[in-house]
């Protein structure tokens, strides 16, 4: 057989795009030639690809081979086209049976020994396979738990190409991944801690509550050290629990990024993301030649905190309006419109709190240089909620 087509996908945005990749074998000056609309990384898999083949055993002849990404409309990036490239140069070479590959998505990245490196995107490009009607996935070991989270399709995991190939010459078993919803999971925050530990601060907790319970966004005004940042990092733990369906979805946006653990892949708390005044606005709405999510959509379906949120340039609070508003954000290219979930509670703390400030629409505003024609830009995000004392909550 000197033709032969294997299942990919790549991913775009959120949005999986399907992927043929395609292998001929003729007769010709020796070389292996890519096309299909590549980045550069994939352009380099030629190389990993033959060296991996080599080092796994199988010798490839001295012939002109072909390979193409298709649809070539689509932009191919990553190095997850690495193994499927490889098996269909091998089912083009006779090595595996054309049609053990019929219905099999097949993603991940090559070392030059030939074993199976973890990529990112795993758990959207299951799912997608299943709509297709793919009845089976080969991924990296390493992935299999995070593809094992798509209800309806089996999921391999192969700690090297010789393993995958004697699998589909039927030499040899791979185990099948299953999902599990036991145990801890994955949290999206660092340390552990609780809405409970918070010591008095009453009327502060009581503003909080209401806010979670409403769903309405808060901004915490109090001196240094009162407390603000620490309640803030606490308002995930009052929040409902994500259902299976919402942790999925959390899930699939850190899955994309690369930021799931390949031991518990499965987010199970709320997330916090805590951004830092010097943010640029495409690292908080998403943004690149092929636009990824942002900070927002990583706070989907939890919490974003802005911190010293007088120090952030106006510019870059202007993009919370549209997601504020309608719980997701819109990034128009030349080449098409992206759409990522902002569904978030932002919650934000500044530190100067005085009596002008809180009544900024009646009286003179402070000489203070990050507030001087800010204020009104600030709190048109909040509505004032409770004042106590030194420290007020909107």
């Amino acid at each position: 057989m000197s033709f032969s087509t294997v299942m990919s996908a790549a991913i775009d945005g959120l949005h999986v795009e399907p992927v043929h990749v395609e292998a001929d074998i003729s007769n010709g000056l020796p070389m292996i030639h890519m096309v299909g609309y590549l980045s550069s990384e994939v352009k380099e898999a030629s190389e990993r690809v033959k060296t991996a083949i080599h080092n796994s055993g199988v010798q490839i002849p001295a012939k002109k081979i072909i390979i193409n990404l298709a649809p070539a409309t689509v932009r191919k990036r990553g190095a997850s086209f690495d193994f499927p490239i490889a098996l269909s140069m091998l089912a083009a070479l006779g090595e595996i049976p054309g049609k053990k590959l019929e219905g099999t998505m097949v993603i991940g990245e090559l070392s030059l020994d030939g074993s199976l490196r973890e990529v990112p995107g795993v758990l959207p490009i299951v799912a997608e396979a299943r709509n297709l009607g793919c009845t089976r996935c080969i991924l990296p070991q390493g992935n299999a738990s995070e593809g094992a989270l798509a209800d309806g399709i089996e999921v391999f995991g192969a700690e090297t190409l010789g393993q995958a190939v004697g699998f589909l010459k039927g030499e040899t078993q791979l185990p099948c991944a299953e999902r599990s919803c036991g145990g801890a999971g994955r949290t999206c925050r660092e340390d552990e801690v609780d809405f409970g530990d918070i010591q008095g601060q009453d009327a502060v907790k009581r503003a909080v509550e209401v806010a979670v319970a409403g769903g309405h966004n808060i901004l915490l005004i109090g001196p240094p050290g009162s407390g603000k940042s620490m309640v803030a990092r606490r308002i995930p733990t009052i929040l409902p629990k994500p259902s299976y369906e919402e942790s999925l979805e959390i899930t699939r946006i850190y899955s994309v990024l690369g930021m799931v653990d390949k031991e518990n892949p499965l987010m199970k708390e709320r997330p916090f993301r805590s951004v830092h005044h010097t943010v640029t606005r495409a690292a908080l709405t998403g943004g690149g030649l092929i636009p990824s999510p942002g900070e927002i959509s990583l706070a989907h379906g939890g919490v974003l905190f802005l911190d010293e949120l007088a120090e952030f340039k106006k510019q870059v609070l202007e993009v919370l309006r549209q997601p504020l508003e309608e719980r997701k954000i819109r990034i128009n290219r030349a080449r098409g419109g992206y759409e990522f979930p902002a569904d978030f509670m932002l919650v934000a703390a500044m530190n100067i709190a005085t009596t002008k400030l809180i009544q900024w629409e009646t009286a003179e505003k402070p000489e203070n240089k990050a507030f001087r024609g800010f204020c009104g830009f600030i709190f048109s995000f909040f509505e004032p909620v409770s004042v106590c004392g030194s420290s007020s909550v909107f």
